[in-house]
C-alpha cells in the first residue's frame, strides 16, 4: 500500500469525488492509473485499497489531498505525472501498512481560506474564531444532518490586502469550513456580531433567511492532511514539476489582475479616459 500527496487547482473541476459525465480530480487519478496499468477502469469499480483524505468540493484546490491504494513499486508521483493533467500533481509518497485508510486514519485536516478584506477589522474577525474554535455542535453550519459535533481551531492571520483563515480539525461535515469563513467575514464587516456567532452556535435550528451561506469555494485550499506514523518524502522530480506548473499559474493570475486593474482605473478616471 503506498499513500500519495496530490496537489490540484480545482477550478476546471466538478469537485474532488467523481462524478457521471463532468471532470473531476478522482477521475483523473484513475485515468492516470487506468493509463499506467495499475487498474482496468473497464472492469474494476476502482484500483485495490482506494481511499482519498477528503471530498473536496467544485473549485477547491489542494497541496496536501492524499490518496492510497496497492500498487508496483515503481508507481512513483513521477510515473502519476506522466499521465496527469497538469492541473494535477503527485509529489510526495509514503508507504503505508496494508490496512491504511486514507480517510479514516486521518488525524487532523488543515484548510487555509484567503478571505480578501482590506476594510474588514482585524479585531471582530479574531474575536469571531475564538467563538468558534472549541467544541460545537455546528449543525447551523452544514447541511449534513449528523456527525456535526466537531473541534475546531481557527486561526486569523492579516497577509496584506487578505484575512489568511487557518481551519483545523479532525474531520469536518460539508461546507463547514465556507461557513465558517462567511461568520467570519459578517463579524469582521460588522454585518453581524458575536451574538449572532452564539446564536448559531445553539441548539435553535436557524435556516432560510437566518441560515449562513457559504463562502465562495475558490479561495479555498486543503492545506494539509496528518497521518500519525507515515513518513512522506518529496519526489523531487515530481515536486519540481508541480512547482513549475502553479508558478506559472501564479505568474498568469498576477498578469491578468494587473490588466484588470488597468482597466478598472481607466474607467474610474485614474488614467487617460475623458475627463467629466
Amino acid at each position: 500500500m503506498r499513500a500519495f500527496r496530490i496537489a490540484y487547482d480545482g477550478r476546471p473541476f466538478y469537485g474532488f469525488q467523481r462524478q457521471p459525465s463532468v471532470p473531476t480530480v478522482e477521475d483523473a487519478i484513475f485515468d492516470a492509473l487506468d493509463s499506467l496499468g495499475v487498474f482496468d477502469r473497464s472492469t474494476r469499480h476502482r484500483p485495490a485499497g482506494y481511499a482519498a483524505a477528503g471530498r473536496t468540493d467544485a473549485g477547491v484546490s489542494a497541496l496536501a489531498q492524499t490518496v492510497a491504494f496497492d500498487c508496483p513499486e515503481w508507481c512513483a508521483p513521477r510515473a502519476l505525472n506522466g499521465e496527469l493533467p497538469a492541473d494535477v500533481r503527485a509529489w510526495a509518497a509514503a508507504e503505508a501498512p496494508a490496512d491504511f485508510h486514507a480517510t479514516h486514519d486521518a488525524a487532523r485536516r488543515e484548510y487555509v481560506y484567503d478571505l480578501y478584506g482590506p476594510d474588514l477589522d482585524d479585531g471582530r474577525a479574531a474575536n469571531a474564531a475564538a467563538e468558534l474554535s472549541g467544541e460545537h455542535d455546528f449543525h447551523n453550519l452544514t447541511p449534513d444532518s449528523g456527525g456535526t459535533v466537531r473541534d475546531v481551531s481557527i486561526r486569523i492571520d492579516r497577509v496584506e490586502e487578505f484575512l489568511t483563515l487557518r481551519v483545523a480539525a479532525g474531520g469536518f461535515p460539508r461546507q463547514l469550513v465556507r461557513r465558517l469563513v462567511s461568520v467570519v467575514h459578517g463579524v469582521a464587516s460588522g454585518e453581524m456580531t458575536r451574538s449572532d456567532v452564539r446564536r448559531l452556535l445553539g441548539p435553535e435550528p436557524l435556516d432560510g433567511p437566518d441560515g449562513v451561506p457559504p463562502a465562495p469555494p475558490e479561495p479555498l485550499l486543503l492545506a494539509d492532511v496528518s497521518y500519525p506514523g507515515l513518513d512522506f518524502r518529496r519526489d523531487p522530480n515530481a515536486a519540481e514539476s508541480a512547482r513549475d506548473v502553479f508558478e506559472n499559474r501564479r505568474r498568469d493570475a498576477l498578469v491578468s489582475a494587473s490588466v484588470a486593474g488597468r482597466i478598472a482605473d481607466g474607467v474610474g478616471g485614474a488614467e487617460g479616459g475623458e475627463g467629466d
